[in-house]
């Protein structure tokens, strides 16, 4: 479904199978369409918008709807395989096995480019700062706008 390079392709297949044995230990299915969004998802490392997305999960299942791509989307949330970035309203494929904090995003405001921080100090201290202060977040996501080192060199 995704033309992507023979390593890559190999290694999309390794992690759809990986997520695969996950989902089916916990007792969820990784269904063909949720297996085909999270592939799309998994090639574009910046994110993909729904619609976007649609449109080519229609390249290999020409019956396929909005509710039907949103549903995947849905599960695919629901098990953490997928963040959604609200900030630019795409969907993103989480490359790790799993997440005991949110997740930190960076966006860029010039060119869309999405990357995921990891730093767990980083995220401990803000979830702890977030607490004192008598709050809680509301998305397994933080986003941060900051300028990509592409478009800071151009």
């Amino acid at each position: 479904m995704t033309d992507l390079p023979t390593d890559a392709a190999d290694h999309c297949e390794s992690f759809l199978d990986n997520v695969a044995t996950r989902c089916k230990e916990r007792g969820a299915a990784l269904t063909p369409i949720r297996r085909d969004v999270l592939a799309l998802l998994y090639a574009s490392p910046n994110g993909l918008k729904a619609y976007d997305l649609l449109a080519k999960v229609k390249e290999a299942r020409s019956n396929a709807t909005p509710p039907t791509v949103y549903r995947a989307l849905d599960f695919l949330i629901e098990q953490g395989l997928v963040h959604k970035i609200g900030r630019i309203n795409q969907f993103v494929a989480c490359r790790h096995d799993s997440h005991c904090l949110p997740s930190l995003f960076l966006v860029c405001p010039r060119c869309g480019k999405v990357s995921e921080l990891h730093d767990h100090s980083l995220m401990q201290a803000l979830m702890n700062s977030i607490g004192q202060a008598g709050h809680q977040l509301d998305s397994p996501e933080v986003e941060i706008t900051a300028i990509c080192p592409a478009c800071a060199a151009a």
